[in-house]
């Protein structure tokens, strides 16, 4: 009896000491689970953005021709680096007016040399909204994104759409080539950004107030196009009309227009040929039987100077304008045999060089 008597106080004592190890094991991790809920602000996170652009690249512009329309794309992303953290963030992307700009954005301008090209930079594809910098009225794109990290680090990316236009109506535009560069004093990425962990925080008010956290970045291009030297394949050539005549005893003249329409300074001639009936260098024209009137075309209204088709030698040459150039074709039936009568004509073929 008296040696059971201590072993059962020794079996009490041992759930007692049991239940305070459950103790201790139970409470430490809901203390440490609570105190994480608490905290909205990531004890180490890193959020940075960044963003490129293609070049807006015209390619050939025709300055007698429409609209020229081309498409550029901004890609962005936004990196967080971090342990169960997330980051929210408000970006504005500006684009200024270049570095061959005059310190407006209406219009743009791209340059070659002392010349200048207008072309402008949209945010909608109906070509309405001016792209312009957050210190304009136009105003910038902003664009907001949230990024999340589990763990190390994670990105989240996008893009945008920045229409260009060079506009019709600059026929005066020299042949060359003409660009802008938007470096990084002309472009600007600025964000503000919220990061948080566990917790739940808005976006920045803005683009540059706001949030726990800010950053710049730049997405410098180039805005190109080029003119080539042309002429007007199909500028008016109206017809030569002496009328009706009877006997050719006197001369017969007449007059008719040319109209070329060369880009500015371009150095052009244009030449007329034999036509389709001429016997040597003597201009003919045919009846449906076969007959034959001789006549000439010349430079000049004293006839003396004849148009022929030899560079240099006798076309008749100019400098382009961008507009169309009146040249006049002075046309001369000479005395001659009268053939039967009929109607008669020729076609003669204009050459324009340059």
């Amino acid at each position: 009896m008296i040696l059971s008597a201590p072993a059962r106080t020794r079996a009490t004592k041992r759930p007692s000491l049991r239940g305070r190890r459950r103790s201790r094991s139970g409470w430490a991790p809901w203390l440490i689970l609570l105190g994480l809920l608490g905290c909205h602000g990531p004890a180490t996170a890193s959020t940075s953005c960044s963003a490129t652009m293609t070049d807006v690249a015209f390619g050939t512009v025709d300055p007698h021709g429409g609209n020229v329309d081309v498409q550029a794309t901004i890609n962005y992303s936004c990196t967080i680096t971090s342990i169960l953290s997330s980051s929210r963030v408000r970006m504005c992307f500006s684009i200024g007016v270049g570095s061959s700009g005059l310190g407006h954005l209406t219009p743009r301008r791209m340059i070659n040399g002392a010349n200048a090209m207008a072309f402008q930079l949209y945010k909608d594809a109906g070509r309405s909204l001016i792209w312009a910098t957050r210190f304009n009225s136009e105003g910038s794109v902003g664009v907001d994104l949230e990024v999340g990290a589990l763990l190390g680090s994670a990105t989240n990316s996008g893009s945008l759409t920045v229409y260009g236009r060079v506009p019709t109506g600059q026929s005066t535009l020299v042949p060359g080539s003409y660009s802008n560069t938007f470096g990084g004093a002309h472009t600007e990425l600025v964000y503000q950004y919220n990061e948080f962990l566990l917790g739940l925080l808005g976006f920045p008010a803005s683009c540059t107030s706001g949030g726990n956290g800010s950053g710049a970045s730049t997405f410098p291009f180039v805005a190109s196009a080029v003119v080539q030297k042309q002429c007007s394949p199909m500028f008016a050539t109206p017809s030569i009309d002496f009328g009706t005549q009877g006997l050719l005893r006197t001369p017969v003249a007449t007059t008719t227009i040319l109209s070329p329409r060369c880009t500015n300074t371009t150095p052009y001639q244009i030449g007329l040929d034999n036509g389709q009936h001429a016997s040597g260098n003597t201009r003919r024209m045919q009846s449906a039987t076969g007959d034959h009137v001789s006549y000439e075309l010349y430079r000049d209204a004293s006839h003396s100077l004849r148009w022929g088709n030899t560079q240099n030698v006798d076309t008749v040459s100019g400098t382009g304008t961008g507009a169309a150039q009146d040249l006049t074709v002075h046309g001369r039936i000479s005395e001659q045999t009268t053939p039967a009568a009929g109607s008669y004509s020729d076609t003669v073929t204009v050459t324009i060089y340059y």
